[in-house]
């Protein structure tokens, strides 16, 4: 199984050294001929009016929006930007697959970033809190019917999925728990093993 990262900006390595320590081949995806024979692909975290002019500079926002319509897809901060089909404060571009609406920069600037022990939903396969790392952290504040919320933090949505898509506000990538990593990674051995 080969999992891409999108490698044009913001936490690209954390991911990498995840899934590279899960077993998992790695493609750094900065073209459209980089998303074939993928499972999967994470959108990073970084800034999102930047990744979305890269994204276009690239070539690759056609590919990537066909591409993360289908296959699964997982977006992390500003990947969630990317992924949702509502983006407020303010208004911008996105791939709109997954059906919520989020706010950019909702939890304040850089040096009000913080770490919290999350809580997981009735939907989530345990009961075991993780610790949640968010840096100038989008909020989610609307989830459509058919979205599912997975992780939450004091009455927050943090973590939910829709179909092939996942989304977090918060960076997993920064903790050393692997456990949204390998649930990823079980929505793309699913897929690719229908």
């Amino acid at each position: 199984m080969k999992i891409g990262v999108l490698a044009l900006q913001g936490a690209v390595q954390p991911h990498k050294e995840k899934l590279i320590k899960l077993g998992v081949e790695v493609e750094e995806v900065r073209h459209p001929s980089d998303l074939k024979k993928l499972s999967g692909i994470i959108l990073p975290g970084g800034e999102s009016t930047t990744l979305v002019h890269l994204i276009r500079l690239n070539g690759l926002w056609d590919a990537l929006h066909e591409f993360v319509s289908t296959k699964p897809s997982w977006g992390v901060c500003a990947g969630a930007i990317l992924l949702a089909n509502q983006v407020r404060d303010p208004e911008q571009p996105s791939l709109g697959s997954v059906n919520i609406m989020i706010r950019r920069n909702a939890y304040g600037r850089q040096v009000d970033s913080f770490i919290r022990s999350l809580t997981p939903t009735a939907f989530w396969k345990n009961k075991e809190r993780i610790e949640g790392v968010f840096i100038r952290a989008p909020k989610i504040v609307e989830l459509a019917p058919g979205v599912v919320p997975l992780f939450m933090d004091e009455g927050d949505v943090v973590l939910a999925e829709q179909n092939n898509c996942l989304v977090s506000t918060f960076h997993p990538e920064l903790t050393d728990n692997l456990i949204i990593h390998e649930y990823f990674l079980s929505k793309c051995h699913e897929s690719s093993n229908p």
